[in-house]
């Protein structure tokens, strides 16, 4: 292969990959300077002159005429002035020689291993471009097409063919995709594994609901409203507090749409995710009372130190108020910054297909039943309205303790 072949192949592998001319002069110089390198030990006395549209190299080597007997003689950049008159018979010493090298001089081998280097530095740009493109697009929803499904990941192909990765982590616990698929999320991490570029797609992130309601509600793209904040339990809840700059502007209701018209969609590509909407505002309290709903709140009682609240409601609103396994309280408290303590206003109000918890103080030992009740659970169904997590750590029992309480109140349910 010679030198027009050689940068011809490379000229249209550069093409195909949308390499630009410039970057595809700089790689092939750098590319020739290094076989020049390997050679001559130096390249800073050579010109690399590359002519893509005609497939043309000039490499020069310039050398400084010396005398014969000059100590400088054996410098790679020197040449005696008798072999400098060889060349042209009329050279003096301190003039500069001008050599050409062929590229065929540097050997078949250095050549073909040129022509993979270059193909190589091409694909090595290629990854860099791709991970710089998506590095400034963390946080945009993609588009793509499911191309394999694995047990741990998804691999998604965006509209160029590269390869996008969905962990499972990152997805909707409902989600299922098959291959030939459509799918979208949004760009969660770009990162360099072992020099190639790995793109992480998220359906879970916050930050895919908020780029879904800015593409559903043309007022948040406006400025008109603005998202504070979004907390979610993916596929299940979410909970959206959102601003309005413009006192005409409902801005629950323009998330919202007529009859829901807006957030339909976006429920839908959430697999049924349940989603309020808030209206956000500096009052504290109210805050909690709206991030609560829709169960209402009577009284609340603050730890600012602690950043927790107690909020004491009637018993009809308490499982309301935690929602099913506690989500809606978990998230209120995630949305709000504080720990959110649900406290029953009415100790005695039991409803009919509930049982209080003194019902069962033949299998369970009264301090324990006070314990629950400290915390304002008097009722089986109160109890198990929350997670074993949320109980352990909203009281001062074991955890060994409280899994045989909710073994014993769900055996009661089952039994009926």
């Amino acid at each position: 292969m010679n030198s027009k072949e050689l940068i011809e192949s490379f000229a249209d592998f550069a093409k195909f990959k949308n390499i630009d001319r410039p970057t595809m002069i700089r790689i092939l110089e750098d590319v020739f300077r290094s076989i020049i390198r390997k050679k001559y030990n130096t390249d800073h006395n050579f010109d690399v002159i590359i002519n893509v549209e005609k497939g043309d190299l000039e490499i020069w080597q310039k050398l400084e005429v010396v005398s014969d007997e000059s100590e400088d003689i054996w410098d790679t950049d020197k040449i005696c002035l008798t072999d400098a008159r060889k060349i042209e018979p009329d050279f003096e010493v301190g003039e500069m020689v001008a050599l050409p090298i062929k590229l065929e001089d540097f050997g078949r081998r250095v050549v073909m291993t040129a022509g993979q280097t270059l193909k190589q530095k091409i694909k090595d740009l290629e990854k860099e471009n791709l991970f710089q493109a998506y590095k400034e697009r963390v946080g945009e929803i993609i588009n793509g097409e499911v191309n394999q499904v694995t047990n741990r990941e998804i691999i998604v192909n965006d509209v160029d063919g590269n390869e996008l990765f969905l962990p499972r982590t990152e997805q909707i616990q409902k989600d299922r995709f098959r291959k030939g698929d459509g799918v979208r999320a949004v760009v969660h991490r770009v990162e360099m594994v072992n020099g190639n570029p790995r793109i992480v797609l998220s359906r879970t992130s916050p930050v895919f609901l908020e780029r879904l309601f800015e593409n559903e509600v043309p007022e948040i793209i406006e400025g008109l409203i603005a998202i504070r904040k979004i907390v979610r339990e993916p596929g299940e809840r979410a909970k959206v507090a959102v601003e309005s700059f413009d006192d005409r502007i409902d801005p629950v209701g323009a998330c919202v749409g007529m009859k829901g018209s807006r957030i339909h969609g976006i429920v839908r590509e959430l697999e049924n995710e349940n989603i309020d909407v808030i209206n956000f505002t500096s009052n504290l309290e109210l805050y909690i009372a709206r991030a609560l709903s829709p169960a209402k709140i009577s009284s609340m009682k603050f730890d600012h130190d602690d950043k927790r609240v107690s909020a004491i409601l009637k018993p009809d609103q308490v499982s309301l108020a935690i929602g099913k396994g506690g989500q809606n309280i978990k998230l209120a408290g995630k949305l709000v910054g504080y720990e959110i303590d649900v406290f029953r206003e009415n100790e005695e109000g039991v409803t009919e297909d509930d049982i209080a918890l003194e019902e069962f103080d033949d299998e369970i030992e009264s301090w324990v039943i006070e314990e629950l009740k400290r915390i304002g659970l008097d009722t089986a169904k109160s109890v198990l309205a929350l997670s074993k997590e949320d109980l352990v750590r909203r009281t001062e029992l074991e955890e060994e303790t409280i899994e045989e309480v909710l073994q014993i109140l769900r055996q009661e349910f089952e039994q009926e």
